[in-house]
C-alpha cells in the first residue's frame, strides 16, 4: 500500500527491463570495457533481479540495480583472476551491420577515448568499480559505500587511489610544463585569420 492507502501497482517484468536495461548496460560497459562482457553482465543482472524480485525490500530500485551489477562484476573479475586466462582481444569493432544503432553506437557519443578506456580497464576491479560509480555514474560516496558494502573511508581511498593510477596512466595527456591547464571551450567567437592555410 502507498501513503494514500491504495495498493501499489508492481511493474511488470517487461517494464522493469525496458525502463532499466540501458542504465544497467552503460554501467556494465564501463565496468567491463567491452560489448560482449557488458551484454553478458547485463543479462546476468536481470536474471538475478528476476530471481530476487520477490525478496526486494522497498528502497531505491536504481541503487539495488547498481549494487547487483557491481557485485556481479566484482565476482566475475575475482573469478577471472583465479582462472588466469589471457583476455580476449577487445570486441569493439562493428562486426554486424544493422539499420538500428547498437547499444555501443548509441552510447558512442559518451564513450571515452581508447587510452582512457584502456587506463580504466587496467585499474584493479575494486578501484575501477568505485571510480566508475563516482565519476561516470555520478553517485555520492555514501551511495557507493552502500552499493559496494564497504566503509565510507574505504570508498574514498579506492576512488583516490584509482584516480591517482589513472593520472599516472594518462600522464601523456598532461599539458607541457609552462602551459595552463585546459579551462573549457572558448566562449567567444573564433577569430579567422585570412591568408593562412
Amino acid at each position: 500500500m502507498d501513503e494514500a492507502g491504495t495498493a501499489e501497482t508492481v511493474p511488470t517484468w517487461d517494464e522493469i527491463v525496458e525502463r532499466h536495461s540501458d542504465r544497467v548496460y552503460r554501467l556494465a560497459y564501463r565496468l567491463t570495457g567491452n560489448r560482449h562482457d557488458a551484454e553478458d553482465l547485463t543479462q546476468e543482472v536481470f536474471v538475478r533481479v528476476f530471481r530476487s524480485l520477490s525478496t526486494y525490500t522497498p528502497g531505491t530500485f536504481e541503487g539495488w540495480l547498481h549494487r547487483i551489477t557491481t557485485n556481479l562484476f566484482l565476482d566475475q573479475a575475482r573469478r577471472k583472476q583465479r582462472i588466469r586466462f589471457d583476455a580476449m582481444t577487445d570486441e569493439r569493432a562493428d562486426r554486424l551491420t544493422s539499420a538500428l544503432p547498437s547499444p555501443d553506437t548509441a552510447y558512442s557519443d559518451q564513450r571515452f577515448d581508447d587510452d582512457v578506456e584502456r587506463a580504466l580497464q587496467e585499474l584493479p576491479p575494486d578501484f575501477r568499480a568505485a571510480v566508475v560509480l563516482c565519476d561516470v555514474e555520478g553517485l555520492s560516496y555514501e551511495e557507493i559505500a552502500e552499493i559496494l558494502g564497504a566503509k565510507l573511508g574505504t570508498v574514498r581511498s579506492r576512488i583516490h587511489r584509482g584516480r591517482a593510477l589513472l593520472r599516472k596512466a594518462l600522464a601523456h595527456r598532461a599539458p607541457a610544463s609552462g602551459r595552463a591547464r585546459y579551462s573549457g571551450p572558448r566562449t567567444g567567437p573564433l577569430r579567422v585569420v585570412k591568408g593562412r592555410a
